[in-house]
């Protein structure tokens, strides 16, 4: 029987969403172990002053095994 826990990330990237999300990924594979389901919840963009794409971002559900 295990336990996992839940937590919400925003990853960004200049180029495209899928990036966007492999990068909050990346970084909380770096602080988190035994990563077990990503759900991507939300997708956006921000938008300079003039109405330009500076940025994509993914907001992300990442699962791991509790362990506290």
């Amino acid at each position: 029987m295990s336990v996992y826990k839940v937590i919400e990330l925003i990853g960004t990237s200049p180029n495209s969403w899928e990036e966007a999300a492999k990068s909050a990924v990346d970084k909380a594979r770096e602080s988190l172990r035994d990563l077990r389901v990503v759900e991507v919840n939300k997708l956006d963009l921000k938008l300079d002053d003039h109405g330009n794409v500076i940025a994509y971002r993914a907001r992300i559900n990442v699962s791991f095994k509790y362990e506290g």
